[in-house]
């Protein structure tokens, strides 16, 4: 299934593929990357969609507070998670929890003043710093009240609640007996999914039954601080909250004063949020060890050591399912059974954060301005929109996408452990949206070039068939009677012009390209190892100089024409990395030169013996090369036309096979006597060119018969024009499986490959890849079988010089091996031979 979907994928994005070296344009992605940015910039403000009957908001804040809470967890998992120990609870904080059990023994609720009266003074004999009420006690409960308000009445360790006003209730008012100054709300800031992320400090409230402008956290941290000599201070003119030290170091310094930053109302994840009074963001500590817990019990019962009081934070406060004083947390959606966080544990994480901030240098949440956080959103839609342009295979584009997104998650946890929240979600979507609108751009811009070439191989066959008829009708004027002999009638029809010294060529061309050698010559121009003068490395390249037959004005036009649509088609194919990119293209006086890559490595031809066969594996190998790229070509309506061992080469720096000689230059003029097919110019070499492509009408599936052929004679051994001699004389398919070793899945896909009919082929060199990735390739067999022969008068390569090809010599071979014969042509021969046709 998953080999199915690459298939298909890989399909559609096949065009996409372009060599390592060649120059893209990058204007897409930017264009696109700001656009992006634009709109998710636009999404974290919300939109709002009205629609007959539906108003849909659109707002990713709720996705970044779902980063925010897994986060939270990450980070707390991690560090109870260490290596030594679980971590401790902060030593400086007590919290007396009210539980249910502690109700049930009490047999009432709320707490009795009598027994809270007890509670405060058991703790107080044990001297902490400071206590917290975080228990409503504005109305008197009955019995023991009067004792409770003594206690209050001489307390100053004791810091009660009340509750600020709102729109639907006045408050709930603090103890009457104590002074304002030991009297803290205990509001917290619930966020729209009912979680607690921010921590009130200062609210100012004239009116309701609760004034007091200092929240119940603050007041306790604040309490506690001051006995470290450590005060509170306005930091800045705008009213920043800061903690400092009355104290100076031991050199006489001041210790460096922290500052508490109000929440901005677009801080980190928070898009356009009441910050109304002085929050600030809560950082969480631990789920479940913030402080370490006692219950009332246990205090009543003095079963509590002294010294887990003393000197600390003490917070009473219930847990009690029954009682409704617990808040949703970044932790609820992970737990399996107590979802919400006591109220009174929720203080203590927020005093804990104050003080540790002051006394342990602990990292307050910090958070990028709103241009930053713009800046890093947009550097991630490039990012994704370079990788998409870039990355060409489907799974690889897939795959490098996740790690992009793991790389992104684990940069912005990172600094979550830092304590910054850096925005997640949108730099995600925007990588992802991106890399999508590049892709979409891209399909957009092939359409259109495939459009262009589909354009360009049509106007190229009309300038064929013309070029054709024009050379036919210069053939009937050169012959006005019957008395021309042979001869001249054998010399009427050369399409090729006299021999042309080197240094005859044109200066335009000389001044860059240094000529090394003559790699072959054709029925109308030859091939040449050259040097480029202009690169910085003086790269070599391939050079195929066209010489028309004719010199005449209208001939020259229709070649000239021609020409430049060859060159436009060779250049987008040469996009592909296993096809040589065409470097350049001139013309000058008449004649034509293309510039292509130089491919070093040999042609496939020196590969394939006479009685030597290949293992399935290999032949496995071949047919994976060369099926992506017949796909590129054929998806740009282009047919080579003239798929054999010679037209491939396997390159030594990779040893990938690359497919060269694409040009339609071969087909300019007819390649016997002028006659020409209906439909198009027959161009092929016998025994890899199927019946229909013979006469004039080659379609994709006639490169799959191609390579079909060349598949079976690397199995066998045998040259494809000896194979057609064992074609079923009913049918007109090839009967070869006999001759070799092969598997049956294998042998049913080639069989389908060299089919007679056109129509029993494959249609598509996708369809084929898709059966070739069903096989196991495990199971081939891959042992050679050798043929038992004499190696010194066997072991010849199967080339295409034979007199079965029907194509004018147009090759690109490496220097090494073709060289020597095409410039002994030159030197034997005043009229030139064609070296695959074996005619002048």
């Amino acid at each position: 299934m998953l080999a199915k979907f690459s298939g298909k994928l890989s399909h559609l994005l096949s065009y996409w593929q372009r060599p390592n070296n060649s120059p893209i344009s990058y204007r897409p992605v930017i264009l696109a990357s700001i656009g992006v940015t634009a709109l998710i910039l636009g999404l974290r403000q919300g939109v709002t969609l009205s629609l007959p009957g539906i108003r849909l908001a659109l707002k990713m804040e709720a996705l970044e507070l779902g980063t925010y809470d897994q986060f939270v967890r990450l980070a707390t998992r991690s560090t109870n998670l260490e290596s030594d120990s679980a971590k401790k609870a902060d030593p400086r904080l007590l919290v007396v929890a009210i539980t249910e059990q502690d109700i049930q023994n009490l047999g009432q609720w709320p707490i009795p003043d009598g027994k809270m009266a007890q509670l405060l003074r058991v703790l107080e004999k044990h001297k902490p710093r400071v206590i917290g009420l975080d228990i409503y006690r504005d109305l008197p409960v009955a019995p023991g009240h009067d004792k409770l308000v003594k206690y209050l009445g001489k307390s100053d360790r004791l810091v009660a609640i009340c509750k600020l006003s709102d729109s639907n209730s006045p408050g709930v008012a603090p103890p009457k007996a104590l002074s304002p100054k030991q009297v803290g709300f205990s509001d917290l800031i619930i966020d729209t999914d009912g979680v607690i992320r921010r921590a009130l400090l200062f609210a100012r409230k004239e009116q309701g039954k609760c004034t007091t402008f200092s929240a119940f956290s603050y007041q306790l941290a604040s309490r506690y601080l001051a006995f470290e000599g450590i005060e509170p201070f306005k930091a800045t003119s705008a009213g920043e909250l800061g903690f400092r030290s009355r104290k100076t170091a031991a050199k006489g310094t001041k210790i460096k004063p922290v500052v508490f930053l109000p929440l901005d109302a677009n801080a980190g994840g928070y898009q356009g949020v009441d910050v109304g009074g002085y929050q600030i963001l809560l950082k969480y500590d631990s789920a479940e060890n913030v402080a370490r817990q006692v219950t009332l019990t246990q205090v009543l019962n003095e079963q509590v050591p002294e010294e887990w009081i003393r000197d600390r934070v003490v917070l009473i406060g219930a847990v009690a399912a029954s009682i409704d004083d617990a808040f949703y947390t970044p932790y609820s959606a992970a737990q399996t059974q107590q979802h919400k966080m006591p109220g009174v544990v929720v203080h203590a994480q927020i005093v804990n954060q104050i003080i540790s901030a002051v006394l342990d240098g602990r990292t307050l949440p910090w958070y990028w301005p709103d241009w930053v956080e713009g800046l890093w959103i947009w550097s991630w839609a490039i990012i994704g929109g370079v990788g998409a342009w870039k990355l060409r295979h489907p799974l690889v584009l897939g795959f490098s996408g996740i790690a992009a997104f793991g790389v992104l998650s684990s940069v912005c946890y990172g600094f979550w452990l830092d304590s910054g929240w850096v925005p997640l979600v949108p730099a995600a979507l925007s990588m992802v949206t991106t890399g999508g609108t590049v892709v979409v751009i891209a399909a957009y811009q092939m359409h259109q070039e495939r459009e262009k070439i589909l354009n360009w191989v049509k106007e190229r066959e009309e300038t064929i068939a013309l070029l054709s008829t024009m050379y036919k009708g210069n053939l009937t004027t050169n012959q006005p009677n019957s008395q021309t002999t042979e001869i001249e009638k054998t010399a009427a029809t050369v399409p090729i012009c006299s021999a042309k010294n080197i240094s005859a060529f044109s200066a335009q061309f000389s001044e860059r390209y240094q000529i090394i050698k003559i790699l072959g010559q054709g029925g109308f121009g030859r091939t040449y190892l050259a040097k480029d003068l202009q690169s910085p490395e003086g790269s070599i390249c391939v050079v195929k100089h066209l010489m028309p037959a004719r010199r005449d004005t209208k001939f020259l036009e229709v070649a000239r024409r021609l020409f430049q649509t060859e060159a436009r088609i060779l250049e987008v194919l040469g996009q592909h990395e296993q096809i040589p990119a065409l470097m350049d293209y001139i013309e000058k006086e008449g004649e034509f030169y293309l510039v292509e890559e130089y491919i070093p490595g040999n042609p496939l031809s020196e590969e394939l013996y006479v009685d030597r066969r290949w293992s399935e594996t290999k032949v496995f190998d071949l047919l994976e090369n060369i099926l992506p790229i017949l796909d590129f070509i054929h998806q740009h309506h282009v047919i080579h036309r003239d798929l054999k061992p010679g037209n491939i080469i396997r390159r030594t720096s990779d040893e990938k096979l690359v497919l060269i000689d694409f040009g339609a230059v071969k087909q300019m003029l007819p390649t016997e006597g002028g006659k020409t097919e209906s439909q198009t110019v027959a161009i092929g070499t016998r025994g890899y060119a199927p019946p229909e492509q013979l006469v004039g009408h080659p379609r994709p599936a006639s490169d799959l018969y191609a390579l079909g052929m060349i598949c079976i004679q690397a199995l066998t051994g045998i040259q494809p024009h000896d194979l057609l001699l064992l074609q079923d004389l009913e049918t007109g398919n090839l009967n070869w499986r006999h001759l070799a070793r092969i598997s049956e899945e294998l042998a049913q896909i080639l069989d389908r490959m060299v089919q007679y009919h056109f129509s029993d082929r494959y249609q598509s060199a996708l369809a084929v890849l898709t059966d070739l990735q069903k096989i196991d390739r495990s199971k081939l067999n891959q042992t050679t079988i050798e043929a038992n022969f004499n190696e010194k008068t066997a072991v010849l390569p199967t080339t295409e010089s034979d007199p079965t090809s029907i194509v004018p010599g147009w090759n690109h071979f490496p220097a090494n091996n073709q060289s020597k014969n095409a410039q002994e042509q030159l030197d034997n021969h005043p009229t030139k031979l064609d070296r695959e046709t074996n005619k002048s």
